[in-house]
């Protein structure tokens, strides 16, 4: 199923450019930054992120300065181990942005069968391998509303699958003794190339409980929503 991690991005990417001009009027009304509130969207209302969490998510950036945006604007507190938990505000704006997220889904990918292709990414979220001080670890399962709709219970579920396939990157590159640093500065075309293999055997596993008919479909499915 290597085919279907650039699937899965360009239809998680399409709902964000539709929202963005909502968002963008959400964060001037509010005076908050989206930023982590977005990135984490489907996470701090459930539970708290510790420093190991944020860096296992954000393996290839430091966002320190966004974390001291939150802090300065109110929309996130930091225990004084360094976990960061949502104010009242910051929960305020995920709720919103969920709001707007489920508009743009609808929107875009009218007339589709999201109803069922979230039920299959659901399936296939349940059954990836959570790598234990991993971004998958923290990123799932995410928070969904009660009768939230399908577009929107999509898009989040395609958001927390992408960290199974990026910790399966991590995995390979950590495997072949590469940093973070290493593996973004790599310029050998034959071992990146290798590199990728075994990411896409690695991101393989929870699909091959499907189908062929069933991978095939949801694949079908949600290339239609690109």
């Amino acid at each position: 199923m290597a085919a279907v991690a650039p699937v899965i991005d360009a239809a998680h990417v399409n709902v964000h450019a539709a929202a963005r001009g909502a968002v963008l009027d959400l964060a001037g009304r509010t005076g908050l930054t989206p930023g982590l509130l977005d990135d984490l969207r489907y996470v701090l209302p459930l539970r708290p992120v510790t420093p190991a969490a944020l860096a296992a998510v954000h393996r290839y950036g430091d966002v320190t300065e966004n974390v001291e945006t939150h802090l300065r604007e109110g929309a996130l507190v930091r225990d004084a181990d360094g976990t960061l938990r949502p104010t009242s505000a910051g929960l305020a704006f995920i709720d919103a942005l969920y709001a707007l997220h489920a508009e743009a889904a609808g929107r875009v990918w009218a007339g589709h069968d999201v109803t069922g292709l979230a039920a299959s990414v659901g399936a296939v979220l349940d059954r990836a391998v959570r790598v234990p001080g991993g971004a998958l670890e923290v990123m799932a399962p995410p928070y969904e509303p009660v009768a939230a709709p399908a577009g929107l219970l999509l898009f989040n579920r395609l958001a927390a699958l992408r960290h199974h396939r990026a910790d399966a990157h991590a995995e390979s590159w950590r495997a072949a003794g590469l940093t973070a640093a290493g593996i973004i500065g790599l310029k050998d075309p034959s071992r990146r190339a290798a590199i990728e293999a075994d990411t896409n055997r690695r991101a393989a596993e929870p699909y091959r409980a499907m189908t062929d008919g069933d991978r095939q479909a949801l694949y079908d499915g949600l290339l239609a929503l690109v």
